[in-house]
């Protein structure tokens, strides 16, 4: 496998799946990491030290690289006080600025950027089906200028010799992390109920499908914005009981009104209250065929529970 590929971002959920499947499939990696002590512990020679936030890379992490995926970004999930709006920022926009500044310092061009960024970017709407094309996005709020801001700081790298894609992540379904986690323990505890009023549209993507879709960018050179959604996104209510049915648990409760989520998470409830009602179309188009279309089956596999077994 030709292709050296640096990756930041990687302990994150996004990021182990993918240094796994790409370490399998070949390809040589360099990973940075904000983490001193993972390479005192471990001496791995292909893992580097950056802090972005202070402006520091150790630049030999560029040696013989030609692809950059970059998935550094610190959690939207958490309380937005000022502190934690602006790591997430800056988490997002300086880390792509250290990695061009270097790239300047060391006179070197790369062949691929591969940025991911969120369908946090569109405007909430219960009607709108939103496209690559759609780019009305400043409607004030902090998520969409996050988002905005991130996918700004990708505009230096591009030129006629680097090819530069963005994949707008939306909800990412994995057994152990993320979401779907969090979403379970309260219907496994017999007091789950759908959030707000339930008709919110919620894009997802099951991991595999989403590290696919990484690989798939990858090996065929392909460059642009693409939504990084399942074909088929689904209102919150039902997502709600297609996993309860999965987990053969019942839904007692009502609805947790929109006014308790914001009293309870603040901003912060515009995650899971806004509705982005997303469209595949696009990557499908390059070729990618999807393994999981249906909210059904890709819970399924996840939780190991076969459908012909649901209730």
């Amino acid at each position: 496998m030709s292709k050296k590929i640096l990756i930041t971002g990687a302990s994150g959920l996004i990021g182990k799946a993918l240094v796994e499947t790409l370490s399998r499939r070949g390809y040589d990696l360099h990973i940075l990491t904000t983490q001193q002590s993972k390479i005192n512990q471990q001496k791995d020679p292909n893992i580097f030290y950056w802090s972005p936030l202070k402006k520091e890379i150790d630049v030999s992490c560029l040696k013989g690289i030609d692809t950059i995926i970059n998935l550094a970004g610190a959690p939207i999930a958490q309380r937005w006080r000022k502190s934690a709006k602006s790591r997430i920022m800056d988490s997002r926009t300086t880390s792509l600025e250290v990695l061009f500044e270097a790239l300047k310092s060391q006179k070197k061009t790369i062949k691929h950027l591969i940025s991911a960024s969120a369908i946090g970017i569109y405007v909430d709407s219960k009607t709108q089906y939103y496209e690559e094309k759609d780019d009305k996005f400043d409607d004030n709020s902090f998520l969409r200028s996050v988002v905005k801001s991130w996918e700004d700081a990708t505009i230096p790298f591009h030129s006629s010799e680097t090819k530069v894609s963005i994949l707008r992540i939306g909800i990412v379904l994995d057994e152990q992390f993320g979401a779907l986690p969090k979403l379970m323990t309260p219907i496994k505890n017999y007091v789950g109920s759908p959030l707000g009023s339930g008709q919110q549209w919620q894009s997802w993507i099951h991991r595999d499908d989403l590290i696919q879709m990484f690989c798939h960018v990858i090996d065929h050179g392909i460059e642009g914005v693409y939504n990084a959604v399942s074909p088929n996104p689904v209102q919150q209510i039902e997502f709600t009981k297609t996993l309860a049915k999965i987990l053969n648990k019942p839904l007692i409760f009502p609805k947790v009104p929109e006014f308790i989520l914001k009293f309870i998470l603040g901003e912060m409830s515009a995650i899971v209250l806004e509705s982005q009602r997303v469209c595949a179309n696009k990557i499908q188009s390059t070729g990618f065929k999807f393994q999981f279309h249906e909210i059904s089956a890709a819970l399924s596999h996840l939780l190991n529970k076969p459908l012909t077994e649901l209730p």
